[in-house]
């Protein structure tokens, strides 16, 4: 099991600049797959919790916690926000994280990390940097132009 935490020993600066990504706005977008097969997106609070893990709050009766207990894959992307146009390269970027979501109590799940990805304007302004983390592999950088 992966936790954030070990994602910060891991990856720190990874970790802090992913984690202010989710922090821009309280409501982040998360994926499960439904019954039939298909993809949901549904709007969700993330929390940062101070023991070290990522959770997942929701409704009592709620859909997508029965997507999560069918199927726990499971994927969440920080609240959108534009990079500035007059200065794209201060963004902060988007983040990601994928996994598998446990029941940690009724209608709250933890996620069990197996991604980090944060996406950015590149520092020179040309093309996109991602940044991808994985357990045991560390943080891999692609560059996009």
């Amino acid at each position: 099991m992966t936790s954030w935490a070990d994602v910060e020993v891991s990856a720190p600066d990874l970790a802090d600049t992913v984690r202010r990504t989710f922090a821009i706005r309280k409501h982040a977008t998360m994926a499960t797959v439904q019954l039939d097969g298909t993809p949901r997106i549904s709007g969700t609070e993330v929390q940062f919790a101070d023991d070290g893990e990522v959770y997942l709050g929701m409704m009592a009766g709620a859909r997508r916690a029965d997507d999560l207990r069918r199927d726990p894959r499971v994927a969440i992307h920080c609240p959108t926000e534009d990079a500035p146009s007059d200065n794209p390269t201060s963004w902060l970027g988007d983040g990601k994280i994928t996994g598998r979501a446990i029941e940690a109590e009724l209608d709250r799940f933890r996620i069990d990390i197996e991604r980090v990805v944060l996406t950015k304007v590149a520092r020179d302004g040309q093309g996109l940097e991602i940044s991808l983390w994985r357990a045991g592999e560390g943080v891999t950088v692609v560059r996009r132009t």
